[in-house]
């Protein structure tokens, strides 16, 4: 439920009306700008009479909203969310880059990557410790290891960095160590693990599930919101459909169809939406007109090689060309890079 307020209401007023509220065990969220005042009402309010609330000065009008994702709806946040990661600025018209390898391998291969990306453009460091994989005979990743590695290319490289958490026992060494903490698309639905990390003060990038609708991410999206962390960056990474030729099918009507109900900062993977290096370069380019706030890309100096995901991997070469080139295209679509 939406509330506009009239402009000459008073603060005595506002206070009766929120008692209302609370006394129907309702959460106001104050949206209000400089040009109009509103509160956007959060729980059950299917009891509560509209010729109640109207009884009440200085309220002028009230909409219903049917969506079940409030805290995630632009109705009740109109402005878009903006997360600072370090001083990197994520949603508001900034377009942010993280890059890095599918995989932490070793030392020197993480260093790397870590300093190549980073004069190359990108503003965060991605990179799996925990590679949740659909053979369990498949490279699960270095674990700890891994983030011990991760914490060494930072300090080398300033950068910030993002990796994929896999269950609630590693919470504390992620909000310790980790800068943007990554739901994987397998584990989007995982409700226990999105309520614990809405108990945290960290941003999380949650990824769209492989079979997953909009409103499905988006109350997602709102498990965290609902637990009190307001920091969650969407990413589309593809979807699965019929389609065999690529590993994914990149949505990017869903980077739309975000940007007009939530007010959620949304990011796209070229990566593993398409499965196939050769095409992320366009993919990106593709999100970036579309109107997405950034990208996640893995890049790789010896893909070949590589222990999870080289066919998707970008080469330090390719990567800094892409960067040129989506450099000349940010000013056009209207983003900062």
């Amino acid at each position: 439920m939406i509330i506009r307020l009239k402009k000459d209401i008073t603060l005595e007023e506002v206070s009766k009306l929120k008692s209302f509220f609370k006394d129907h065990k309702c959460q106001i969220k104050d949206a209000s700008s400089d040009d109009v005042k509103v509160f956007g009402i959060i729980g059950d309010t299917s009891s509560i009479m509209e010729s109640d609330v109207y009884a009440y000065k200085g309220v002028e009008t009230i909409t219903r909203i049917q969506v079940p994702y409030k805290k995630a709806s632009k109705l009740i946040h109109p402005k878009p969310t903006v997360i600072d990661v370090n001083g990197v600025k994520i949603g508001g018209g900034n377009f942010v880059v993280m890059a890095g390898p599918c995989s932490v391998e070793n030392r020197d291969q993480i260093i790397a990557v870590a300093e190549s990306v980073k004069a190359s453009g990108a503003q965060i460091l991605r990179g799996g410790a925990y590679k949740p994989r659909t053979s369990p005979y498949a490279f699960q990743g270095l674990e700890l290891e891994g983030l011990d590695l991760l914490l060494e290319a930072k300090k080398a490289t300033g950068l910030p960095i993002v990796t994929e958490i896999q269950s609630e026992d590693s919470i504390p060494r992620f909000v310790r160590d980790v800068d943007i903490i990554q739901v994987g698309a397998r584990n989007m639905q995982n409700f226990h693990l999105l309520k614990a990390l809405g108990k945290i003060d960290k941003p999380i990038l949650l990824k769209r599930g492989m079979s997953a609708t909009v409103e499905e991410w988006l109350m997602a999206a709102e498990y965290i919101l609902a637990g009190g962390n307001n920091k969650v960056i969407l990413c589309e990474r593809g979807i699965r459909t019929f389609e065999k030729y690529t590993r994914n099918t990149l949505d990017l009507s869903a980077v739309l169809a975000v940007r007009e109900l939530s007010h959620l900062p949304v990011i796209v993977d070229p990566s593993h939406s398409s499965g196939r290096w050769s095409m992320v370069p366009d993919l990106s380019k593709a999100a970036l007109a579309v109107g997405s706030d950034g990208l996640i890309i893995e890049v790789h100096n010896d893909p070949e090689k590589a222990l999870c995901d080289g066919a998707q991997s970008l080469k330090p070469e390719k990567f800094d060309s892409l960067m040129t080139d989506l450099r000349k295209i940010a000013p056009i679509v209207g983003k900062k890079l």
